[in-house]
């Protein structure tokens, strides 16, 4: 029986590398995202302002459901809430 091993549980969830790709990009957008939200220690309804963002919305984001989120949508709410993001790419081989 041979046991398929993945380089990472993006590769393993999604149905291409493309989509792996993708899967790990906004999750590791909305993780900061999330995290420089909590450290605001602002009401939900404050933090969606400053996201420009519905309060629903803000609650979705904060609950990390990533599906709900496009990787366009995730570096607009990322710059919204004044992050820098910096873009790492190296040869997968």
């Amino acid at each position: 029986m041979a046991v398929s091993v993945d380089r990472s549980v993006w590769d393993a969830v999604a149905d291409t590398p493309h989509g792996a790709a993708n899967l790990k990009l906004r999750s590791a957008l909305l993780y900061e995202i999330r995290k420089a939200v909590l450290a605001w220690n602002l009401p939900t309804e404050e933090a969606a302002k400053r996201l420009g963002l519905s309060s629903a919305r803000t609650d979705v984001l904060l609950a990390g459901k990533l599906a709900e989120f496009t990787l366009d949508t995730l570096v607009n709410i990322a710059a919204a809430a004044h992050l820098e993001i910096e873009v790492k790419v190296r040869d997968a081989a």
